[in-house]
């Protein structure tokens, strides 16, 4: 008998099913705010390691990288592009509908694809155009346009018809202005892209969007760590019954964080830029949570939210103002 160890079996991830009929695996790799010197690598790592689901956004930067990075795993014949699932995102700088073709197109030329898998309106608050992604008047505050999203939506719709992207979808988006964009669409958001995690789980938006067949999609699904602006605010992978379930269940704290949201079914979209994390927070689709530890996990909900879009706080589509 070889004493050899065996070889480790891919993680097999689960697809989400989408309104659409398209199916989006429920673990994703997050891009924002790496390194542009670190980006082929870690992407790189994330397809090795077995994701499929690069989550990505013209706002973050570095589309060119993620292309270059996935262009090379095809070109290794590590992965086919149709295995891959391709998210970017329309930037509010951008959401005059004459706008939302050629900026689709130019993320598709950066990405090195001829289509997208799903494209999601990043957020429902238009900001001026032509002055860089982050348009301040003389006062420092950023400059707002009057844009109808559901004008916005239209031109993304044009979008699926002309086959430059299979779903849309939106982010940040309450359930106002999703009840208003669905008495409007002809073709209806596959996902709404927010942030989630134990301490903002969501329970009230998630129900509202499942009764849209729409999917809820988690970022910041960890807490956000590192992005805390000062001692006050708290980080979820650190708290105690996190920490306690890691014991319990010999995982790490991320691992039951993230397992917490899938057993939900909501895809999620963790970042990290190390090989052990990448392939870490992806094993965390190898053990099941009992239901009186998630019940343990639903009690953490304190309706923390990290990413407060403060930028926006003054225009009149600002989501955040609604309890969901």
């Amino acid at each position: 008998m070889s004493s050899s160890t065996p070889h480790k079996m891919p993680i097999i991830i689960p697809n989400v099913r989408l309104n659409d009929g398209h199916e989006m695996p429920i673990m994703g790799f997050g891009t924002y705010s790496g390194k542009p010197e670190e980006f082929t690598r870690m992407i790189s790592d994330a397809i090795n390691a077995g994701y499929r689901h690069i989550d990505g956004a013209m706002f973050y930067g570095n589309e060119v990288d993620v292309g270059n990075a996935v262009r090379q795993k095809i070109e290794e014949k590590v992965v086919k592009r149709e295995d891959l699932f391709l998210v970017s995102k329309l930037w509010p700088t951008f959401m005059s509908p004459l706008l939302v073709e050629p900026t689709l197109r130019q993320t598709l030329k950066d990405l090195q694809t001829d289509y997208l898998d799903l494209y999601l309106i990043h957020w429902p608050t238009a900001f001026e155009e032509n002055m860089g992604l982050m348009p301040k008047g003389e006062d420092g505050t950023i400059l707002f346009k009057t844009v109808d999203f559901v004008d916005t939506w239209k031109a993304m719709e044009a979008c699926v018809r002309q086959g430059l992207v299979r779903s849309i979808g939106i982010s940040n988006f309450n359930s106002q202005q999703i009840s208003r964009l669905m008495s409007h669409c002809s073709i209806k958001p596959v996902t709404n892209q927010v942030e989630v995690h134990a301490y903002l789980n969501q329970k009230k938006l998630i129900e509202f969007c499942r009764q849209h067949a729409i999917i809820v999609t988690a970022y910041g699904p960890l807490g956000r760590p590192g992005f805390q602006k000062d001692e006050s605010e708290p980080v979820l992978i650190l708290d105690p019954k996190v920490k306690e379930l890691s014991a319990k269940y010999g995982r790490t704290p991320a691992q039951i964080a993230l397992r917490y949201l899938t057993m939900q079914n909501l895809p999620v979209i963790p970042k990290s830029s190390t090989k052990l994390r990448i392939e870490e927070n992806l094993a965390s689709l190898e053990f099941d949570l009992s239901k009186e530890d998630m019940a343990i996990l639903d009690g953490l909900d304190c309706g923390y939210r990290n990413n407060k879009w403060e930028w926006a706080l003054k225009h009149p589509e600002y989501p955040f103002n609604l309890p969901f």
